[in-house]
């Protein structure tokens, strides 16, 4: 608990300054009444610092549809805000470097005099003219990319396909499909359709198995049991595997295990299983989140443990929720790991963000002698947007290296 507050302290730390910025830089060097640029600070400073209400909201026990609209509206334009603080910071870095330059040339002239005399580009009236018409760009462009990060936040998830090489791999494993789903942060009831037409999709590649690598949903699995239902229709030669993310234990971790069991799947909290698919054995053993062990003692995170015991397969596949398993993976001898966590970043700034805390970001890389697979997440969280990172259906397939 006081290390989700630190962290949201922190967040809200960070937010201040981004709100401090962007009023400085956009609303300041406008010319409007005080009073007009007052309620555009006070809307710009509210937006930012406002996202921890909805959650304060639901904890309060305020579950009406009303809080749900209020949290579509702060976590889109806290995406709005961000884009704009990002084009805030070209502009700005573009506008140093002009400076840097016009310096340079001055300095060059008071060593090389030419006798024409120094003219002035710019008058006080034209400069801010530029700076306005280019703060009124950089609000349409945000406004665009916005718009268009919905769409790819909301569309249903097209089917990535990564091939895993692996050496030796036996001839009746080869293209073994694992099909993985990911962060689908199921959070507001009328999602069930979406969840559907994503069960659909899996289906129509067939999988042997369905790995479901963690993050769910947001909140109790009481409240959203409709809208995760369809999630019963997923089918699999081999069976539905599932292990918890980091936001089980925000939302009650003992309910949505209940809830996933009923749905038919397989719950791996640090053990394995082994399934023999013709003449090829394949152990996929599942560990709780990264972070479990300071939230419910119980299910402190171990591949160690997951692979204990285990007796001789061709391959070893760790279903883990966050990348920072790897090193652990790696030193119990897994060949691979499948994970999430980490959205690929979602959109900028936050992409950048996301790389000061995991290993990896998205896609097929090696630690040692094990592979990671890091999917971008089959839905999203926070602001509804995605921007050069689009969410995805991992189908997963072993082949011979």
């Amino acid at each position: 608990m006081m290390g989700r507050i630190i962290f949201i302290a922190i967040i809200l730390l960070f937010c201040t300054l981004f709100s401090t910025y962007t009023g400085w830089r956009l609303i300041t060097p406008t010319k409007v009444r005080f009073p007009l640029k007052v309620m555009a600070w006070v809307a710009v400073v509210t937006l930012w610092v406002s996202f921890p209400l909805p959650i304060l909201l639901r904890r309060m026990g305020f579950n009406h549809p009303g809080v749900d609209t209020l949290s579509h509206v702060i976590y889109t334009g806290i995406g709005f805000m961000s884009l704009v603080l990002v084009l805030l910071f070209i502009r700005d870095a573009v506008w140093i470097v002009g400076i840097l330059i016009r310096k340079l040339v001055s300095l060059v002239g008071t060593l090389f005099p030419s006798g024409t005399g120094t003219k002035k580009i710019f008058d006080a009236g034209r400069r801010e003219f530029v700076i306005n018409s280019v703060n009124g760009g950089v609000l349409a462009v945000s406004a665009g990319l916005t718009a268009y990060g919905g769409f790819e936040a909301f569309r249903v998830p097209r089917v990535q396909e990564v091939r895993v090489p692996v050496k030796g791999l036996p001839k009746d494993l080869e293209d073994f499909r694992i099909v993985q789903l990911t962060d689908l942060h199921i959070n507001y009831p009328g999602q069930g359709k979406w969840v559907k037409a994503v069960v659909e999709k899996v289906n129509r590649v067939h999988p042997h198995v369905v790995a479901l690598t963690g993050d769910l949903a947001d909140r109790p699995a009481v409240s959203l049991r409709n809208d995760v239902a369809p999630l019963s229709g997923l089918s699999a030669k081999y069976g539905c595997l599932f292990v918890t993310g980091n936001h089980e234990y925000y939302s009650g971790v003992m309910g949505w295990i209940s809830e996933v069991k009923r749905l038919g799947f397989r719950v791996l909290i640090n053990e394995h299983m082994i399934i023999t698919h013709g003449n090829g054995r394949l152990l996929l053993g599942g560990v709780t989140d990264y972070s479990a062990g300071r939230r419910f003692n119980l299910h402190h995170s171990s591949p160690g443990a997951a692979i204990a015991g285990a007796r001789d397969t061709d391959f070893k596949i760790l279903l883990a929720h966050q990348p920072k398993s790897i090193f652990e993976a790696a030193a119990a001898g897994f060949d691979l790991q499948i994970c999430g966590h980490t959205h690929g970043g979602q959109f900028l700034p936050w992409k950048y963000a996301v790389s000061l805390n995991q290993p990896f970001i998205s896609g097929l890389d090696k630690y040692k002698n094990t592979q990671i697979y890091v999917s971008r997440g089959t839905g999203y969280w926070g602001p509804p947007l995605r921007l050069g990172a689009p969410s995805e259906i991992s189908l997963i397939k072993l082949t011979a290296a």
